[in-house]
């Protein structure tokens, strides 16, 4: 009995940061669908995780040469690409000034800023221009772009990635309208809150609490203790939850969605 959710059988995807959190749920739901996916990270992948439906590349995906390498790669050992999740994205808390003038560690510096730019933008520019070349010879393709609840609102303590996801917000509108016209879709998603990730880790809460005068003593448990009230839906979300809504804008079911990122936070504004 075939029991996939949605089917996705053959499909060619491409999941950047594919190898934890996020990305990892994303690739095994795409895989329980049927697709093949190629996985781009800098992290190690469990070995465990590779089959004859699933690749590893090790690159560095600020580095052109070695994005146009790794779908070259791709392409010759699956014979094309219908889909990129542009997922591989970093975080590093940090207020425009230490207001507080505790914790000088914590105030944006020009490292922190290249960093986050060069992975959230540079890096999803990158891959996105690599893999459309390939998308345009058979115009067809998607690409989901992964931004976030802070791209669209903002956020206290994280203004710097915010603004990198809200230019992977705008990169969504932008290539969905280009694109649109050689069969490409693009599509972003937004998550909110959700289950504690790799992404998320103690260093990252103190930086946060601190941005927001909370002291860095704060553990995960404290910092998100209202978010019964916050969040409508009373509750963090699952990273199956954003896999599911990949799983779906990739297939055929959501054949007329495109150049819109879609919230998944549970209805927090």
């Amino acid at each position: 009995m075939d029991n996939k959710w949605i089917d996705l059988t053959g499909k060619v995807v491409i999941v950047t940061g594919g190898s934890m959190g996020i990305g990892e749920a994303i690739t095994a739901d795409l895989k329980s669908c049927g697709a093949k996916v190629a996985i781009f990270d800098m992290a190690d992948l469990k070995p465990e995780a590779l089959d004859e439906n699933t690749m590893y590349v090790k690159l560095d995906i600020r580095k052109k040469a070695e994005v146009e390498a790794a779908v070259a790669q791709v392409v010759e050992k699956f014979g094309t690409i219908d889909a990129l999740v542009n997922n591989a994205g970093v975080t590093r808390p940090r207020i425009l000034v230490d207001y507080y003038k505790e914790c000088p560690q914590y105030e944006l510096s020009e490292d922190d800023f290249d960093f986050l730019v060069g992975i959230n933008e540079k890096g999803t520019f990158l891959v996105a221009q690599a893999v459309t070349r390939v998308m345009l010879e058979k115009h067809s393709g998607v690409i989901v772009n992964m931004s976030s609840e802070a791209g669209l609102r903002g956020s206290v303590g994280h203004s710097c990635y915010a603004a990198t996801k809200a230019a992977v917000h705008s990169f969504t509108q932008s290539w969905g309208k280009e694109l649109g016209k050689f069969g490409i879709r693009v599509l972003g998603i937004a998550p909110g809150i959700l289950d504690r990730t790799p992404a998320n880790n103690d260093e990252k809460y103190r930086a946060q609490a601190y941005g927001r005068g909370m002291g860095t003593d704060v553990k995960p448990e404290q910092f998100f203790k209202n978010y019964k009230t916050s969040i409508p839906l009373g509750r963090p979300g699952h990273l199956s939850e954003v896999a599911d809504v990949v799983c779906y804008l990739i297939s055929d079911h959501a054949s007329y969605l495109s150049a819109i990122t879609i919230p998944v936070g549970g209805g927090k504004d």
